[in-house]
Formats: structure tokens, sequence, C-alpha cells
């Protein structure tokens, strides 16, 4: 294994921390220790300053990284281009969001046609000085008379939606709290909007919102009328007899129905009701004075599957579901008389149905995923049947702007060496045309220099997965190069190409081969790829993601000691529980915000979401499941079988902000104790218990003299960040340079101009 040169690793001094020998739950009859419980609670003063001391420590080893500035100039060198979104319309103007290069946030625009002066409508920038407020959603009201925008601040899941006349761009008196998962659906008439909440904290509570740990219960739906007080919103549905759920409420493009989604955690499936507006002899502020919620109709009572309001025409509805296809199909349906379901576009022998946008009236723009690559297609709306393929490069659809009245479609395209381009699709005419409406340079980069092949790797059973390498061309497989592989898996989530500055400069300047495993769990196969990276089958993302860095070895482009691993929220539990299972494997690893107790992650704000792709502790079957990779629970010391060997350098990086995956995870998980006699008391104490918890610093390096672990492991704890949405420009730049300087100088990778 790779290890810091010199003798300062050996003499890193790990921070204090106490170990609660008091704490031990006991799961079906096996008695579990949990002695950093207390670093769950973020206010306590002891958990602050373990933080400032993790703190300074990450930065007294990243001071030592010497590539570190090389990294962060050439980084914000090739940040610093202009990039573009694909434009909208809504009433009579275009809106597009832009950054000139280095904007902390991206800024959004309107024009009054595609090749007027633009102007500026919401600047983000302009709300904070250090960029850490974004723009989360918002919604343009359809005569575009209106804005209603949710603001995060510090990277949190919580938003507050604000309203603002497009006319005059005058802010408006609206302001509504406790916004979280929601999205902005305006009725047509332009008076109100839907959104879902959760109920506020009780009074005299006082809550920094995102840094606390508040598990989140009874989202509910709110219909919000333009200039009213928020305590005069509409309570259009809740359901507390199943305080977990959460919903979502959009109006369909004819403006006629409101469709509820119901979801119970995170799997692709809901309930779906309807309500037909004009069916409402007061309208929706009818309810206002009333104890009733609205008169929804049950059309999918269950949640055996998913569908998605693709168009309607009148009460006959277009959905694209998984009933029955794990790879998806179009269906249709008369809400009114639901006996019959009649299938429009079948399930794909082998591509995925990512997507069906109708457009052009009587046409179906569809997106299939094929190989992890994305193909588009013009279909015909009433019976499925193709008219055109869309010619696409390799690479991913990236966003489909057009609603079913227009005639022209933009679509955003990336890859692994394409910034971004935006086509203009002119559907009007017999065969569509494919322009280049705007295509992203970034100056300094020269993507001939470069190449991306995908392979497909045996896993341990056998099954074939995905990998995208991307290195200089014509490199020699002679296991000399420093690699980094990326993974997620899970969660049906598929990684499909995009662009990455950091990962070409990697390439470019360190010579560098980047890889990106497409293992089970993710959805690149659709909901069997899934479900078998999940439940009781979530070892497949592990045995996968192992099988990935050992063909990386065995066919040349680098050997375990040069080789990093990468992966952020589930791939952070990735990267934790490969480390703790093939220690022997890695020379670095890079977890971000990991869910790493997997005994106790549904306790906390929104993790109970997560038991559909994990399971849940308080079920004994599932207990099993967990307890056998559960990063927090599985430190090992790999001496004791191996001779010599230790972990990889670790950095777990997590952000005080993160009110997704709290930091708690990885603070439990980086923590240690400098006392070899507090370990051999708690063995004294407890020889029944399971193992004791592993905690990376305590278990590796500061219970045992002269341990073999001289590979770091640190904790990279940023401030006022959150999980990664909304993070300005400037530190995601910063966080680039910090992390792969670790990675570089672990692995003896060198900087090149």
């Amino acid at each position: 294994m790779a290890s810091v040169s010199g003798d300062a690793a050996a003499r890193l001094a790990y921070p204090p921390a106490r170990r609660d020998a008091s704490v031990l739950d006991d799961y079906h009859g096996v008695r579990i220790p949990d002695p950093y419980r207390w670093l769950e609670d973020p206010d306590s003063e002891e958990t602050k300053e373990f933080v400032a001391r993790q703190a300074e420590l990450a930065e007294t080893v990243l001071a030592g990284c010497p590539d570190r500035e090389s990294l962060r100039r050439e980084i914000t060198r090739l940040f610093d281009h202009p990039r573009h979104a694909a434009p909208f319309r809504r009433g009579n103007k275009y809106f597009y969001f832009h950054n000139s290069g280095l904007q902390a946030q991206s800024v959004l625009y309107m024009q009054d046609d595609l090749d007027g002066e633009a102007e500026v409508l919401l600047d983000p920038n302009t709300l904070s000085k250090d960029g850490t407020v974004a723009l989360s959603t918002y919604s343009i009201s359809e005569d575009g008379t209106y804005i209603a925008y949710g603001l995060s601040e510090s990277g949190s899941d919580w938003v507050t939606i604000h309203v603002m006349s497009i006319t005059n761009k005058q802010p408006m008196p609206d302001k509504l709290s406790w916004v979280k998962f929601s999205s902005i659906s305006w009725t047509h008439d332009g008076k109100g909007f839907f959104y879902g909440r959760y109920p506020a904290p009780r009074e005299g509570e006082e809550l920094d919102a995102g840094t606390e740990t508040n598990i989140n219960l009874n989202h509910q739906i709110y219909y919000h009328v333009m200039g009213t007080d928020q305590s005069e919103d509409i309570l259009c549905w809740k359901d507390p007899e199943h305080p977990k759920y959460s919903f979502g409420a959009s109006v369909t493009e004819d403006g006629k129905y409101i469709i509820l989604g119901t979801y119970d955690g995170c799997d692709p499936v809901n309930k779906l009701y309807y309500c037909e507006i004009s069916s409402l002899p007061r309208g929706i502020e009818g309810f206002r004075d009333t104890q009733e919620m609205l008169p929804f109709v049950k059309l999918i009572d269950n949640f055996d599957a998913q569908y998605q309001v693709v168009a309607n025409d009148g009460d006959e509805f277009t959905f694209l579901t998984n009933k029955s296809s794990p790879k998806n199909k179009l269906v249709r349906v008369n809400i009114k008389n639901p006996e019959l379901w009649t299938d429009v576009l079948p399930e794909h022998e082998k591509d995925v149905l990512e997507s069906a946008d109708a457009v052009n009236n009587n046409q179906l723009l569809v997106c299939y995923m094929s190989d992890v690559k994305h193909i588009l297609q013009l279909r015909d709306l009433r019976t499925g049947n193709l008219i055109h393929q869309l010619p696409l490069d390799i690479g991913s659809v990236s966003d489909i702007s057009c609603r079913r009245e227009d005639k022209e479609v933009f679509i955003g395209f990336a890859s692994f060496l394409s910034p971004g381009i935006i086509y203009r699709c002119n559907l009007a005419s017999t065969v569509p045309e494919m322009k280049i409406f705007r295509e992203i340079s970034v100056p300094g980069f020269d993507r001939t220099s470069l190449q991306v092949k995908q392979v497909f790797v045996p896993s341990k059973d056998g099954t074939k997965i995905p990998m995208f390498i991307m290195s200089k061309k014509d490199i020699k497989l002679d296991g000399s190069h420093p690699t980094l592989l990326y993974g997620y898996g899970g969660f049906n989530i598929s990684l499909t190409p995009s662009f990455s500055v950091s990962r070409v400069v990697l390439c470019k300047n360190m010579g560098f081969v980047v890889c990106v495993a497409n293992i089970r769990g993710g959805g690149e196969y659709g909901e069997e790829w899934h479900k078998a990276g999940a439940l009781a089958m979530k070892q497949n993302c592990f045995d996968d993601f192992a099988a990935c860095a050992e063909f990386l070895i065995s066919d040349g482009y680098t050997s375990s000691r040069q080789l990093c691993i990468e992966g952020g929220s589930n791939g952070g539990l990735l990267i934790a529980a490969s480390i703790n299972q093939r220690p022997d494997l890695f020379g670095c690893a890079l977890a971000h915000v990991g869910v790493m107790d997997m005994l106790r992650f549904h306790k906390f704000t929104i993790g109970h979401a997560w038991t559909t792709d994990y399971g849940c502790s308080d079920k004994e079957e599932e207990f099993q499941w967990l307890i056998k990779y559960s990063p927090l629970h599985n430190v090992r010391r790999p001496w004791d079988q191996h001779s010599g060997s230790q972990y990889p350098a670790t950095m777990l990086l997590t952000a005080d902000h993160d009110d997704r995956v709290v930091p708690l995870h990885s603070l439990k998980l980086l923590a240690g104790v400098n006392s070899r006699q507090n370990r051999l008391y708690y063995q004294r104490r407890w020889p029944w218990a399971a193992p004791v918890q592993g905690t990376l610093q305590y278990v590796l390096c500061t219970s045992i003299d002269d341990t073999p672990q001289i590979n770091p492991i640190i904790g990279r704890i940023d401030r006022k960040s959150g999980h990664g949405a909304g993070r300005p420009t400037q530190k995601l730049i910063d966080e680039a340079a910090d992390r792969y300087s670790f990675m570089a100088k672990m692995l003896g990778a060198t900087w090149t101009e």
C-alpha cells in the first residue's frame, strides 16, 4: 500500500475523542456498542471541538500536499468559461441560465426572442457575499407574469419560496418557509401555486436550519394564493397515518387536472391521484375555511409501480410506467374509466426508456439509455410508432426543453470530452433539423489529446459491469498510471457520461486514468439492475466495484498502490465498505458525505426514505443484511490477517449544513482516542458484545502502540456547505484541489505543465 513519504505520517497526532462505554443498543438479541453517540448532537460544545480539531488536522496534512496550489490554479483556469443551459419559453418570453465562468451561482436571464437582448431576471449572487445562497427550485406562471423561486442557504435542503413580478422585477411580499423536497406548480389562472412543506418547529424551538438532525415527518401539500400570508395557505393533502410519506402536486399542461403523487421512500413506485379543477364549485380557494382536503380521486392506490404523466387529451392520459416492465414503457388509460389500460410503447428488450416528452402537438421525443449512452427518437404520440432517430454523439442528454405545443425543442448534451452542446431541433420540417444553438468551449482544453473507451468487466458472479475509462491517448498498459475509480451504485441512479474540469486536469497534468464504474444498484439497465444492488443484494455493489478495480490492475492500467477510489452519498458508503472489505486493493480513498452508520441512518432527517434501498435495522432480517457491511461496524485491522498491510490513505468529506446525509455519519466513522487502555477496558467489560465498533482513527491508529497504519486518515469538514447541491463555484474548486492534491501525494503522482 502507498504511504506518506518520510516520518510525518507516523507522527500524525489524531485528535482525542471520548468513548462513552455506557451506550449499548440491543438489536434482536445482539448487543452493539455505540461509544461515539455523543457526536450525533451537532450543537454540543464537545462535537464542535472535535470538528474543529479534525479540520485543523486535515489542513495540516493538506498544507503538505505539493500540488494543491497547482491543481487549484489550473482547475480555476479551465472553470473560467461561459456556460449556458437550454432556453425555455413561458408566456411571450424566453428564459435561460448562464454563468460567465467563475460566478458563484448561475444567473437567470430573459429575452423577448432568441436573438434579442437578454436581461437579468434573477441573480442569486447578489443575495450573499460568499455565494452560499442558491436557487434550488423555481416555476414561472403560465402567462409569464410571475416567478416563484426557492432559495436555500449554505447547501441545506430547507428552502424558502419567494415571488417576483417578471414585468417590473419587483419582489412580492409572499414568503413561504419550511419547504423541503418540493416542486412549485402554478394553476393556469396565475392566482397561486402548489408546493410541499413540513410542519414548522414548535414554538420556542431554536433551529439552525440545515444543521439539525431531526427526522422529517408529516409532509403536506399546500396551495398558496398570491398576496396572502403563508398562514392562510390551503391544506390540500396530508396523511397523518403515514407520517413518512412524501407528496408532489403538479398541474397538467392543459391546466385541467391536479396530479398528486405519493411516495414511500426512494423506490421508483408511487400512488397517483387526480383532482379535476373545474369540478370544484368554489375553486381551490373555497377550501380555505373548511377542514376538508381537495377531493382527489384515487387512480393508483398502491406502490406496485411508478407512474409519470407524459401527456393528456382531456380524460385520456399517457403515462410512463415500470408496471410489469422493469425497463419502462408507455401506457394509456381514460382516468374516468380506468379498467382498460393499453400499451402505447412496449418495453424495449435491452434499452431503458428514460423519458418521453409530448411535442409538436401529436409527437413524442423519447430518450432511451443503451449501455449507459443516450439515444433520442421522435415517435407518434397516438401509436408510439418510430418517426425518426435523431443524430446524437456518444454521451448523455442532460436536458430536454419543450412543451407539447412547441414545434422546436432544445436539447442539452454532454460527454466526458464535451462540456456541453445545446441543440435546436426544428420539428416542423419533414425531417427534424438538429442544429447547434450554443456550444460550450473550454479555452486551453484539447479534447483530441484524450480518449474514452467503455469496457465490460465480469463481476464475482459473472455479471458484466460497464465501465468508462478516460486517459491520454495511446498510453502504455504497463501498470504505471495513477488511476481514479468512481462509483455510486444505488437508488436507481445512473452514472452517464458527463464533463468534469477537475478530471480533465488530472488526466492532462498528472497522467491519471479516470474511470466510472456503472455497478448494480443504479438504473443503467432498469429496475432489475437496481434491485440487484439493493436490500439483501447490496453486497453485489461492493463486489462489482472490486471487480472493476481488479480489472484495472490486471489489464495493466495501474497497481493497487496507485489506485484511488471515490464516491459520494450512497457512493460514500460504497467507498467506506470497499476499504473495509478490501483494504489491500487501493492506495487511496475519497468518501464524500457517506452513509456510514447503517443501523441508525433512518433516525435522522430524511434517512427513513432510504430503507427502500437498504432495509432497516428495526427488522431482524434486515439488521442481518446491514451489520455485515455497515462501515461503522466493520473496521478491522488488516495486519491481523496479512503482516505489513494497512488501510489506504483515506479522506472522509462532509459539511456542517448537510441535512441529507448528516455529518454524524462521517464524524463517528472518523473518531478516535489516544488511549490504548480505553480499548482494553472496553473489551474486558463487554467480551460478549459484537466486535468493537469500527472507527477508523481509533481502531487503526491510536489504540495500538507502533501501529502499522502509516497512511493518514483525515476528515475534510466544510463550513456553510451541504450535501452538494447549490455549492458555489469557489467551494467546488477548493474542494477539488484539496481532495485531489491529497490523492496525488498518496499515490505518488506528479504535476506537469
